[in-house]
């Protein structure tokens, strides 16, 4: 078998994995661990805005425009492709507030620390909150994209949003929601004694 016949049904096989996330509630519970600002606006912003960790720590307060009246940011994501993120009202007045007191210039990263600092950041801010789960950059991401599929709907514009070439990771975001409701309608069965 050729390796990208390999590669292909491998991918494949992930679609149908379900994908491990974090609740809103477990993200309230972390950040509310949180000793410092600028820890609690990191988790916030990749949980609200599903953006890669490197995503995260490239942001500048130039890259927060606007799209129809609401924040957005320009993300340069993977193969430097841009796209447009929504960015919720109060967490834009959150940063800008942040920027504004610490005198981060509008070309200045919001972040001053390496992707090392972020996952020691998530760690620490993990056993604070005394959750076991493990707590890594890219869970944020997958639990922004869970909630946002649950609330929306719709697995194109989380594609997008999410900055995905290929619909096959959004479909795994799917087949999570997919299996947790056919659990659920299963629970519900009862037989009689």
């Amino acid at each position: 078998m050729n390796n990208a016949l390999v590669q292909r049904k491998m991918a494949l096989n992930r679609v149908n994995l379900p994908v491990s996330y974090l609740t809103e509630e477990d993200v309230r519970q972390l950040v509310g661990s949180c000793k410092k600002e600028r820890d609690r606006l990191l988790i916030t912003l990749l949980f609200q805005t599903g953006v890669r960790i490197s995503e995260a720590l490239a942001l500048t307060p130039a890259a927060i425009r606007n799209f129809e009246g609401k924040p957005a940011m320009e993300i340069i994501g993977k193969g430097k492709k841009l796209r447009m993120v929504a960015l919720p009202v109060n967490l834009k007045e959150k940063l800008e507030s942040y920027a504004y007191r610490v005198k981060i210039e509008p070309r200045m990263r919001f972040f001053d620390i390496n992707r090392s600092r972020a996952w020691q950041i998530l760690n620490e801010t993990r056993e604070a909150a005394g959750m076991e789960k493990r707590v890594f950059p890219h869970l944020l991401r997958h639990s922004d994209a869970i909630i946002r599929l649950r609330k929306t709907g719709n697995p194109k514009a989380l594609q997008y949003h999410l900055g995905h070439n290929s619909p096959a990771m959004t479909l795994r975001y799917l087949s999570t929601l997919t299996q947790e409701d056919a659990l659920r309608v299963q629970q519900e069965v009862e037989f009689e004694k």
